[in-house]
């Protein structure tokens, strides 16, 4: 049983770093402070002064160097002398930034074995009301979604994560594809009135695809390797799950016309892949992406660029590049959080986190912009088949996206006020350009008004609301809540039907413990309302000093929008039907006082 936990372990001890003074640390101590302004090329200053400029960018694109990646094949690494200070810097920054005080965890962990204890462990699935029932108190004090716990057998929970949770595994498949299984024709019929070619047909067929973790090293647990069908009902117009095939064994396709355990057994073996696959598409889309276009622009901008400092600002930069380095030291590390919970090796992590990026899925950038990520998977504007009826994420997540552009676009609009001011200013020039050095994948090859708003509202929405919806604290709120989220099974996938005891299956009490530990780490329950909320992502006085007034307004503006969506989201409640955004939970993630408006780990 575990009986404590050491935050002091994360800080990484693993991995040497020196803090000792850096060229990173003299440079952020100059960085703009002495400025009166930002200022894009050409300056109206003397050409002593551009010479200035010039040359310390020099200095940066010759020390700062693409290195080799780290945690799996993905983006380039910083090297040379000015890239390892960083690093250094980044590290030693993130180290001191203790995101949950040891003894409250401690004492939470305390708590919840002695409760677990004293019930004699876990014997039936309501067991694990008791890992929740008063318990986290300071580290999870908002508790789990409201509804998660009570209404998980409910279809709705199950397929409605798939529109909120993790909306970016699943797509709609075109009446042209081939189907990757087959449903019986009377038990498809029974259960959604027609057929499953029929459900082809309407463009009311949806497809999820989790067989590529077949070939991924096992930490000895178990999983399946499941893929999926979902469906738009053709009468209520309800997203509802429809079949599961576990690719595995004997390889069994369940549907809700089984018995209730074998459904929820399904269900629960699906979570377990989309649980994985989430997490490292969020390391690949965010980070990783984010990380890259941040190096080719910190080695083409000046730090006097405005350009540069709302970078800076949408990444925390003093963090950025010591995420990975976390992860390397107690994450993915043989022995680490991932081998210790997960039915997947740590070494599985980095191969899956490479695939995804490396394959385009999470490594795109122009690709994986909001809305045209949606459309390109059918779930947003699709030219065939029914639309969504309820998508919780679109509802929220289109809020802050819509908010982000104003700011985006204002910015733009006041700092480049022709068309030829683009061609003028060299350095935005060369950042556009350094993207092929840099390799990043699907960047726009040349920049214009447009462009460039869709460059920062992308790079912006990433850090923030595409990072939370898949990180941060709706990993202990919702998406790793038990018992219908397991990490592992701790029991080989069943080779035939007819299972009636589910508790072989899933995590032992000192196994459940350590997920809701490992997923607590990730929790930022300071984080709400403070200064750090995705409401507060351009309240930055000094950043905003040295800026027009028009970007300030934008920026109050923004602050404005986003703590109004805030009290749309904490009002949420149940309707007469028992529902919420049309899902039997409530779902708080993207309430922009309760997200960091920033990458965290």
């Amino acid at each position: 049983m575990l009986t404590s936990f050491s935050w002091s372990l994360y800080l990484g001890l693993a991995f040497e770093v020196s803090c000792a003074p850096s060229v990173t640390q003299a440079l952020r101590r100059q960085s703009a402070n002495d400025l009166t302004s930002y200022t894009i090329p050409p300056l109206e200053s003397s050409g002593s002064n551009n010479s200035v400029r010039a040359s310390a960018i020099q200095i940066k694109a010759d020390t700062f160097l693409y290195g080799p990646s780290i945690a799996g094949n993905t983006s380039f690494w910083p090297a040379g002398s000015l890239g390892n200070s960083t690093i250094n810097a980044d590290f030693a920054d993130l180290s001191t930034d203790t995101l949950i005080d040891e003894p409250k965890l401690e004492a939470d962990v305390a708590v919840v074995t002695s409760a677990i204890q004293a019930a004699g462990g876990i014997k039936q699935l309501s067991d694990y009301n008791i890992l929740y029932k008063d318990q986290w108190k300071n580290s999870l004090p908002g508790g789990v979604d409201v509804g998660v716990l009570t209404n998980y057998t409910n279809d709705l929970v199950f397929s409605m994560e798939r529109l909120s949770v993790n909306p970016y595994s699943v797509k709609r498949l075109n009446p042209s594809d081939t189907l990757a299984f087959q449903v019986d024709n009377g038990i498809a019929t029974n259960i959604t009135g027609t057929t499953l070619s029929g459900l082809l047909k309407s463009g009311s067929l949806f497809y999820v695809d989790h067989r590529d973790q077949a070939s991924l090293e096992s930490t000895g647990r178990f999983a399946a390797y499941c893929d999926a069908y979902f469906y738009i009902h053709p009468r209520n117009g309800d997203f509802l799950p429809l079949a599961i095939r576990t690719n595995t064994g004997s390889n069994l396709i369940y549907t809700p016309a089984d018995t209730a355990n074998d459904w929820l057994l399904a269900k629960m073996m699906f979570n377990l892949n989309d649980f994985w696959h989430s997490q490292w598409y969020h390391l690949a889309a965010t980070h990783n992406v984010l990380e890259i276009i941040w190096e080719a622009a910190y080695r083409s901008l000046s730090d006097e660029h405005p350009v540069m400092a709302l970078l800076k600002r949408c990444v925390v930069s003093p963090r950025l590049f010591g995420y990975r380095i976390s992860a390397i030291s107690v994450l993915i590390n043989k022995g680490g959080f991932i081998d210790q919970s997960f039915a997947f090796t740590g070494a599985a992590a980095g191969v899956s986190t490479s695939n995804l990026y490396q394959s385009g899925e999470a490594g795109n950038f122009q690709s994986n912009y909001f809305y045209r990520n949606l459309q390109s998977r059918g779930l947003y504007n699709s030219t065939f088949g029914p639309k969504i009826k309820c998508f919780p994420f679109l509802e929220d997540a289109s809020v802050i996206h819509t908010s982000i552009q104003s700011v985006m676009t204002t910015f733009v609009d006041s700092y480049y006020t022709s068309p030829s001011s683009f061609e003028q200013d060299q350095e935005l020039q060369a950042w556009i350009a350094e993207a092929k050095p840099a390799e990043i994948m699907d960047f726009p090859t040349s920049v214009d008004r447009q462009t460039l708003i869709d460059i920062l509202t992308q790079f912006a929405y990433v850090g923030s609301a595409a990072h939370q919806t898949l990180n941060t604290n709706d990993l202990a709120e919702m998406k790793g809540t038990l018992p219908f989220h397991p990490a592992s099974l701790y029991q080989a996938p069943p080779e035939k039907k007819g299972v009636t005891d589910l508790i072989p299956f899933l995590p032992p009490a000192n196994a459940s413990i350590a997920q809701l530990v490992l997923l607590g780490l990730f929790g930022r329950p300071t984080f709400v309302n403070s200064n750090v909320s995705l409401s507060q992502m351009f309240n930055d006085a000094t950043m905003l000093g040295k800026m027009n007034t028009k970007v300030a307004d934008a920026s109050a503006t923004f602050e404005k929008e986003m703590l109004a969506q805030s009290k749309v989201v904490a009002a949420r409640s149940f309707d007469q039907d028992g529902l919420s955004q049309g899902m039997p939970f409530i779902w708080r993630t993207l309430d922009p006082q309760r997200a960091p408006y920033y990458l965290t780990v």
